[in-house]
C-alpha cells in the first residue's frame, strides 16, 4: 500500500476542495490514485459539499423531539430559506433531532463523528455531506442539546415553523393539562422575549459586578455631587431592572391580565390551583441564524460579473 503523504493530501485537497481528514481516508482507501481519490469524494458526496462550503449557511430551521422525560433541539442551517421550507430538508432536520436526541456526544465534533443512525455506513458528518449534495446548498449542523426530566416534563415549543425552537424543563410532582399549559406558555415566554438565565441565581458574579462598575460610573457622570449611598442606589435600582429583563422568572409575563404579574407568580399561582410543586429548573431557546453574518446577493452585480462587464 502506497504511503500517503502530506503532499498528496494537500494536491487532493486544492483538487477538491474536500477536508483534509476526507482527503487522507480517500487517499488510503484508493492506494494513493489521485483519480480514485476524486471520485471516492465524489462517491461520497464530499467533492461536492466542499465546493459550497464556503457559501454562508444562516437560514435553516429548529426543530425539537421530546420523547418520555428526555428531549432535544438541534439548529440546521441552510443558505435559503426556500431550502428551509422544503420538505426533503425538514425531514432531514428531524432525523438530526432524533439522532441528537440518542446521542452521547458531549460536543458538535464528537457528534458529527459519530454513527449515523439512519446509515450505520456512514458518519453524521458524511451523512450530511449527502445532503448536500442532493439538495444542492451548503448546510451545517450548528448547534444540539438534550434536556432530561425525570421528576417531571420538558415542554417543547416551535414557533414560525422553525425560525425559533425552546425546550423548557419542569420539576413537578403533578403532570395535568393545566400544567402542560402553563408549561407552553413559559416556553412561549422565552421564545417572544428571549431571556438570558431562568432566574438571578444563575447569573454570574463576575457579570453583576462588571455591570456594577459601568453603572457607578454612568451615575457619578449623571450627579457628579451626589453622595455615595445615593449612587449606589441608583446603581442597585438599575441592576434590579436589568436582573427583571434576563431573568425568566423575574420577567413580566407576557399574558399577564394586570400587565404586571412576573413569570414566577403566574408559575407559582398555577402550582397552587393544582396542588403541585413546581420549579422551572432551565430553558434552552434557539434562533435560527443567530449571530449569524447572512448573505445579501446584489443580482445586478452577479449578472454584470457573468456578463464580463
Amino acid at each position: 500500500m502506497a504511503a500517503v503523504t502530506a503532499a498528496m493530501v494537500k494536491e487532493l485537497r486544492e483538487m477538491t476542495g474536500a477536508g483534509m481528514m476526507d482527503c487522507k481516508k480517500a487517499l488510503a482507501a484508493t492506494d494513493g490514485d489521485m483519480d480514485k481519490a476524486v471520485d471516492f469524494l465524489r462517491e461520497k458526496g464530499l467533492a461536492a459539499a466542499a465546493k459550497k462550503a464556503g457559501r454562508i449557511a444562516a437560514e435553516g430551521i429548529v426543530k425539537t423531539v421530546v420523547e418520555g422525560k428526555k428531549a432535544a433541539i438541534v439548529e440546521v442551517n441552510s443558505e435559503t430559506d426556500f431550502v428551509a421550507k422544503n420538505a426533503d430538508f425538514n425531514a432531514y432536520v428531524a432525523d438530526v433531532a432524533n439522532q441528537a436526541l440518542s446521542t452521547s456526544a458531549e460536543n458538535l465534533d464528537a457528534f458529527l463523528a459519530e454513527k449515523w443512525n439512519k446509515d450505520t455506513t456512514k458518519t453524521v458528518a458524511e451523512a450530511l455531506s449527502s445532503e448536500i449534495a442532493i439538495i444542492g446548498e451548503n448546510l451545517n449542523i450548528r448547534r444540539f442539546a438534550q434536556v432530561e426530566e425525570n421528576n417531571g416534563f420538558v415542554a417543547s415549543y416551535i414557533h414560525m415553523g422553525g425560525k425559533i425552537g425552546v425546550l423548557v424543563d419542569v420539576e413537578t410532582d403533578v403532570i395535568n393539562g393545566n400544567i402542560e399549559e402553563m408549561a407552553k406558555n413559559v416556553a412561549m415566554q422565552v421564545a417572544a422575549i428571549k431571556p438570558m438565565y431562568t432566574s438571578e441565581s444563575e447569573v454570574d458574579p463576575d457579570y453583576i459586578a462588571k455591570e456594577k462598575e459601568i453603572l457607578t460610573a454612568a451615575a457619578k457622570n449623571e450627579k457628579p455631587d451626589a453622595n455615595d449611598k445615593i449612587i449606589t442606589g441608583m446603581v442597585m435600582g438599575r441592576i434590579k431592572k436589568e436582573l427583571k429583563e434576563i431573568c425568566l422568572l423575574d420577567q413580566v409575563y407576557v399574558k399577564a391580565e394586570d400587565g404586571k404579574q412576573s413569570v414566577g407568580a403566574y408559575v407559582a399561582e398555577v402550582a397552587k390551583a393544582n396542588g403541585a410543586n413546581i420549579t422551572i429548573k432551565g430553558f434552552v431557546r434557539y434562533e435560527t441564524g443567530e449571530g449569524l453574518e447572512k448573505k445579501v446577493d446584489d443580482f445586478a452585480a452577479e449578472v454584470a460579473a457573468q456578463a464580463g462587464m
